[in-house]
């Protein structure tokens, strides 16, 4: 296991007001959409704010802002941003 693979976290697991970028996705019926909507590999994310019982999640991408079930979030590996 190298360096990058030891720091990979899934997107669900960040705290609000963390960035990371986006390393990749796990196979599901929703990667496409997900990508569609501006969550690709080398993407900053940052998580804007979590809804009070967790789910769901608003994050910034692209330019934009996008709510996702952590359901979805969970499927996304990132890896924490020191910008």
């Amino acid at each position: 296991m190298n360096a990058t693979e030891e720091k990979l976290l899934r997107l669900s697991q960040l705290p609000a007001g963390r960035k990371a970028v986006i390393q990749r996705h796990e196979d599901s019926d929703f990667q496409l959409t997900l990508m569609e909507m501006g969550c690709i590999p080398g993407e900053p994310v940052w998580i804007e704010m979590i809804a009070p019982l967790g789910d769901p999640m608003a994050i910034q991408i692209a330019g934009y802002y996008l709510s996702i079930r952590k359901a979805d979030a969970d499927k996304i590996w990132v890896t924490l941003s020191n910008v």
